[in-house]
């Protein structure tokens, strides 16, 4: 996908997003990535989210149970707020992996994307039933046998292991330069970096980098 608007720079500008197909803020985000405009490329890229909390020790939303409950009906109202189709899949969360998957095998293409995001998350589906998995395989043009195929495994390990390198601690996020931008409203932001890389060379935003932890947990 590629995306800019009036008064960004001339030189097309890249953007990473990371994104796991069992988040609804990735869902939502997704459908706001056209407001990057059309002289940004975005460079789509699935990590394991399970695999970034394990690294940097959390938990999901959906694994605290006051919060699971507080997610579903804030992402319930947010859609409908924007007037987005929406609905929680029949279970979550889910094994992502198969999805994760289908999209390498895919090429990450922004079509077969958008496909599996709204086959999930529009419909009610059970993801875990194999028939989902067969009928977004074959909406994306994708032979089933090709999630398996061991090249496909190792790609998305090795974008998960990049992810981590990188910082992403969570999706859905925006990496830009040496910045990540984290969060479905985290967008705003992201353009205003984009307008003005200049805004993170402030006293203030420098301040952050260096600034003390004044208590920790035990």
């Amino acid at each position: 996908m590629r995306g800019g608007s009036e008064g960004y720079e001339s030189k097309m500008r890249r953007v990473t997003w990371y994104f796991d197909f069992i988040s609804p803020y990735a869902y939502f985000s997704l459908h706001t990535l056209e407001r990057l405009g059309t002289e940004v490329e975005v460079q789509y890229e699935p990590v394991l989210l399970a695999g970034l909390l394990n690294h940097w020790g959390q938990k999901g939303p959906a694994e605290i149970p006051a919060k699971r409950v507080w997610t579903y009906r804030s992402c319930v109202w947010w859609a409908q707020q924007n007037n987005l189709p929406f609905r929680v899949p029949a279970a979550h969360p889910f094994n992502p992996l198969p999805y994760l998957r289908l999209s390498i095998a895919a090429g990450n293409s922004p079509a077969a994307v958008r496909t599996i995001f709204d086959g999930l998350w529009t419909s009610g589906v059970d993801p875990a039933d194999p028939g989902a998995v067969v009928s977004l395989a074959a909406s994306v043009g994708i032979p089933l046998e090709r999630i398996a195929d061991p090249a496909v495994k190792s790609a998305l390990r090795e974008s998960t292991e990049r992810a981590v390198q990188k910082g992403v601690f969570g999706v859905p996020t925006f990496g830009i330069d040496d910045h990540l931008f984290w969060g479905n409203d985290s967008l705003d932001f992201v353009i205003a970096y984009l307008r003005d890389p200049s805004i993170m060379e402030t006293d203030d935003m420098q301040r952050i980098d260096t600034l003390p932890i004044g208590v920790s947990r035990v």
